[in-house]
């Protein structure tokens, strides 16, 4: 194997890590100690299949980052079998020219995404810097929300999805449908003043518009349109990712907007979307993983708080149906998550990590990125800044960067900070 950058062997030697290999005590239980992490060793990024070493950019572009994108697509996520649709349409249904008390222009964009009366509809809601559009166009923040564009603002004109919305039990909502309880749930997650007064637009649309967030044997959202997925094939963290390349396709339009610095984003199940958006589209400035764990930016071979068995029981509908096959044999398989933010490189991504997050392993998080420094090294940048997990509430930014925040798995004020400021660095000049 090749030997990662020495100044990582405080915690590994040549991509194996070692950990007491203490089984979990009780059938079920899952683990949160440190000490129970079993010995495991991490494929390398830079060997490829028939075991040759990857030395030069022009190797990882044309032999090796080709190679990763189809095992995780056969392993874990599944092909995407469709792009763009050639009969795709989108229409700007409302526009706000003193929104947010006059520092934005709001937009909301209706995406037609095959062009048919009968198939799925997102709506984009849009909030451009004034100024933004009276001078340089703004990078743009895009990412899916949880309930429905009203939940992400106070804003009373922002109308409700019309289909499946998650329940909220805080709201008294359990019957999956869309209520005016839930408008502004979330706008503690969204802190568009604070991206519209560093210059940055941000754009967000609701994930169920895409594919509701149930297991329904995909009957609904894209999949009425694309069929039930064959073997091999998306689930829907494959089609949201889709999804995002989509609404890529019309801020590359819209006015106002830099479309070649979108910076895709996520949370918890969006962030293994955003993860997974990025490495397939390319187009994508930055990336941005909030708190993503389990089949996002954790190593699944840590076996660390949520594992492969429990994501495939709890939610089958997120990946492939080849997943489940590496239930309980995460070291078999031949792909970890590290990997798949090698597949982002050299394009710049923050990962931010939450200290009472456990089942999305911290820990698991931050080394995914030690394991992809050797691509990012590769490539031309200086990839992993920092040799140890830091303490909490200190970004580090980076071409990779990381944040471990204090606090529960969530969005907050100081998650955003550290998306501006790792923005304003990463990014070419605005």
């Amino acid at each position: 194997m090749a030997c990662l950058n020495p100044r990582f062997m405080v915690f590994l030697s040549p991509l194996v890590f070692f950990m007491s290999p203490l089984p979990l005590t009780t059938a079920g239980e899952f683990n949160e100690d440190e000490a129970k992490v079993p010995a495991y060793s991490l494929p390398d990024p830079l060997t490829s299949a028939d075991g040759t070493p990857i030395k030069d950019a022009a190797a990882w572009r044309s032999q090796r980052r080709p190679e990763l994108m189809q095992l995780f697509e056969q392993e874990i996520y599944g092909r995407t079998p469709v792009g763009r649709p050639p009969g795709m349409t989108w229409r700007t249904v409302s526009e706000k020219n003193d929104a947010r008390e006059g520092r934005a222009v709001r937009r909301e964009i209706e995406i037609n995404l095959f062009g048919r009366d009968d198939g799925p509809v997102v709506r984009l809601l849009l909030y451009v810097p004034v100024r933004a559009t009276q001078t340089a166009p703004a990078p743009v923040f895009l990412g899916l929300n949880f309930e429905g564009n009203h939940a992400t603002t106070t804003e009373a004109d922002i109308p409700l999805p019309k289909g499946w919305v998650p329940n909220n039990k805080g709201a008294g909502l359990n019957d999956n449908t869309p209520s005016e309880k839930t408008r502004g749930v979330q706008a503690d997650r969204w802190l568009f003043d604070m991206a519209l007064a560093r210059g940055y637009a941000v754009a967000t649309a609701y994930y169920g518009d895409l594919d509701p967030d149930i297991d329904d044997d995909f009957k609904n959202g894209v999949h009425a349109v694309t069929g039930k997925p064959q073997a091999g094939e998306w689930g829907s963290i494959g089609t949201w990712a889709w999804g995002l390349s989509r609404m890529l396709d019309v801020l590359e339009k819209e006015s106002g907007v830099d479309g070649k610095k979108a910076v895709v984003m996520g949370h918890s199940r969006l962030g293994k979307t955003a993860l997974w958006a990025g490495a397939q589209d390319e187009r994508f400035a930055a990336v941005i993983s909030n708190n993503s764990g389990c089949g996002g930016a954790a190593l699944s071979r840590r076996i660390f708080g949520e594992t492969v068995a429990r994501i495939n029981t709890s939610f089958p509908h997120w990946f492939t149906s080849g997943y489940k096959k590496w239930n309980g044999r995460e070291a078999d398989c031949p792909v970890d998550q590290h990997q798949l933010i090698a597949l982002i490189a050299p394009r710049p991504l923050l990962v931010t990590s939450a200290t009472e997050d456990l089942w999305a392993d911290p820990k698991g998080e931050f080394l995914s990125l030690v394991g992809a420094d050797p691509v990012y090294r590769l490539l031309g940048t200086s990839g992993l800044e920092i040799t140890a997990q830091p303490p909490p509430d200190q970004l580090h930014n980076g071409p990779l960067a990381y944040l471990l925040r204090t606090g529960p798995h969530d969005v907050t004020a100081t998650d955003w900070q550290a998306y501006l400021d790792f923005a304003d660095a990463q990014l070419p000049a605005k």
